[in-house]
């Protein structure tokens, strides 16, 4: 796999962190490139080889309309290195976070990839079915917890190639849990090295933008939305895109970690306090995309998306605010998709 297959996009205000040290050099392996979006704090230098460094002074002279709408000082600048990435070709997109590093086993994922088809509609916790211990992950539902430890999440039925344009890795160490798991059980994590398990329709799992896969058919479902709070963004993002994969008739795949998170520093009640929309809203979110009718096709993903949001604005999820970011990121996904090169 060459360069301008595999790229790999993060955002940070920090210089390099020894996670990102690993990841260029898993990268530099395997024939990868780092884009990192900066922001207003910076970094203003990036000392990393293989490792390309946009500012947000950069940013704001993109041709482009969604980088002079997103706010700074925020997550969703990462927004802006998905763009350049598609800009530049890539065939796979690897998104994860300076806190990160790839395990020995890390290398490039494949679109089709062996998994447990779970087909039990509702809410699935997949760490269930990667540890016994008592954990969920970030933006699973508060009320379907005891119930999500009950029962097997397969039904033993046996792995088979799947389609999956939008794979979840877990983390080892410090996973991707909300702030009420770090507040009263907080300890560090080891997932066993199970299946995958792939989830099909009506199958919900939330999923973070820690350790994620995209290919191009789901692309313009990388879009995080920047009015909801931190903590929410990629979960929010993430019933969106599980949603429209339905009618490209494909699945969410979680896998076993090929990552540790050595988690930077965090106000764990100022995180319960961002997560708090997610435990009141979550659920409904599920039933409001759940019910919508949308198109099949992979021409219908855009506006499948768009479709999502405006329903999401309509019920007050979202302010109406966020519907010109959401269509100025579809204007400039026709414009890169189209051979803008960024």
């Amino acid at each position: 796999m060459n360069q301008d297959q595999l790229c790999t996009v993060v955002t940070t205000i920090q210089p390099p962190t020894p996670a990102m040290r690993k990841l260029g050099r898993a990268l530099r392996q395997h024939g990868g490139r780092l884009l990192v979006a900066g922001d207003k704090k910076g970094p203003f230098s990036y000392p990393l080889p293989g490792a390309e460094l946009i500012t947000l002074e950069q940013q704001l002279h993109l041709p482009l309309r969604l980088p002079r709408l997103l706010p700074v000082n925020h997550y969703v600048r990462k927004n802006v290195g998905y763009l350049v990435a598609i800009s530049r070709q890539a065939s796979c997109l690897f998104e994860t976070d300076d806190d990160n590093a790839p395990l020995a086993h890390w290398k490039p994922r494949s679109l089709e990839t062996r998994a447990i088809p779970v087909r039990r509609a509702g809410w699935c916790n997949v760490y269930a079915h990667f540890s016994p211990e008592f954990i969920w992950p970030r933006g699973f539902p508060l009320d379907q917890i005891a119930a999500s430890r009950r029962g097997k999440t397969h039904n033993s039925t046996p792995a088979r190639t799947v389609y999956s344009p939008i794979q979840q890795g877990l983390a080892d160490g410090n996973p991707d849990v909300d702030a009420i798991w770090r507040l009263l059980l907080s300890a560090s994590v080891q997932f066993a090295s199970k299946s995958s398990l792939a989830l099909g329709r009506g199958v919900w799992c939330p999923f973070n933008s820690q350790c994620t896969w995209w290919w191009p058919e789901a692309y313009p479902l990388l879009y995080l939305p920047s009015y909801c709070t931190f903590r929410m963004t990629d979960i929010w993002r993430s019933f969106v895109a599980q949603r429209c994969l339905w009618e490209l008739n494909g699945a969410v795949t979680f896998h076993a970690p090929e990552v540790v998170q050595d988690r930077n520093q965090h106000n764990l009640l100022r995180d319960f306090q961002d997560e708090v929309p997610g435990y009141l809203a979550n659920d409904r979110i599920r039933g409001l995309l759940q019910g919508l009718s949308l198109a099949g096709g992979k021409s219908s993903v855009g506006e499948n998306l768009q479709r999502c949001y405006e329903l999401l604005v309509a019920e007050g999820i979202f302010p109406k605010e966020e519907l010109p970011l959401v269509k100025a990121w579809r204007a400039d996904l026709e414009k890169v998709s189209r051979g803008l090169v960024l």
